[in-house]
């Protein structure tokens, strides 16, 4: 994926965000990506370090896609928007493995 040069890559990011822009999405690692989806910390918890314990936690995207909803709120941090955020990425990537599934049968 190319980033449109319109969008700024200069400056002093603290969010993978900014990594994601100067050296596209393939940089990041799991928990990066997941800090960008997850977006905002709370006060005492960046997003950083919510996006790591989950990725600790259930070792992969995939650990995580298996989990019920109240296994992941039991991380410190994540709320519903959060989690809605997560659960609507992995329904994508989901959805995206049975298209390419789909089209290999054809």
């Amino acid at each position: 994926m190319s980033i449109p040069k319109r969008f700024t890559t200069e400056g002093s990011w603290q969010h993978p965000g900014g990594k994601l822009l100067r050296a596209g999405p393939q940089s990041l690692t799991d928990a990066e990506l997941l800090a960008v989806i997850i977006s905002t910390g709370t006060r005492h918890k960046p997003a950083g370090q919510i996006a790591s314990e989950l990725i600790d936690r259930f070792q992969s995207f995939r650990g995580m896609a298996g989990q019920d909803v109240k296994e992941l709120m039991k991380i410190r941090g994540l709320g519903q928007v959060k989690l809605c955020r997560i659960a609507a990425a992995l329904e994508i990537a989901r959805r995206i493995v049975n298209q390419v599934l789909e089209e290999k049968e054809t």
